[in-house]
């Protein structure tokens, strides 16, 4: 028994939901997503509430049942309040700004790097050492901020480099004489 995929979701105020077939789309007030379940659950909306179900009792149709209530949550989650990473940079001269929808990034290379953020995804630079992803669709916000990082990674040295907010890196200790 899934003890995630047994707890409905709920819709907040604002926020409806349509299921045709296997998919599921989700309307808020910060856009639409859809998510296409697969065949081994059952999507219902009754109301302001979300069930999702297993067809069977296959070791498959376990495994897809918390996947799916998840997805659901995230999309729910993602129309409401949206999702956001922050990502702090370390390192004397290491830099970031935003130049319209380009994020240039100054990072001790022989060259300044230009990330075009894509279309959904909203990035800013409040302060040089700082860089907050934000956008509806969770994946895609991961997916640039780790693009962001593999720039300039933390190194374990000196801690040096593009890192998540809160990140701990695991520093090592130097050559002894």
């Amino acid at each position: 028994m899934s003890r995630i995929g047994k707890k409905p979701v709920e819709l907040p105020s604002g926020v409806t939901a349509t299921v045709s077939g296997q998919s599921i789309e989700v309307k808020g007030p910060k856009g639409t997503r859809s998510f296409r379940a697969t065949d081994d659950v059952d999507l219902k909306v009754d109301g302001n509430v979300v069930h999702v179900t297993p067809r069977g009792k296959s070791k498959r149709a376990r495994q897809q049942w918390g996947m799916s209530r998840t997805m659901v949550a995230n999309l729910v989650t993602g129309v409401t309040e949206g999702f956001k990473k922050e990502l702090e940079i370390q390192g004397v001269g290491y830099r970031a700004q935003m130049q319209g929808n380009t994020l240039k990034l100054n990072l001790g290379l022989s060259h300044d790097v230009d990330y075009v953020a894509p279309e959904g995804v909203t990035v800013t630079a409040p302060k040089q050492t700082e860089i907050v992803v934000e956008g509806i669709d969770e994946q895609k916000v991961g997916q640039v901020a780790a693009n962001i990082r593999a720039w300039r990674a933390p190194e374990p040295y000196k801690g040096k480099g593009i890192r998540y907010k809160g990140e701990f890196i695991f520093r090592k200790e130097g050559k002894k004489k």
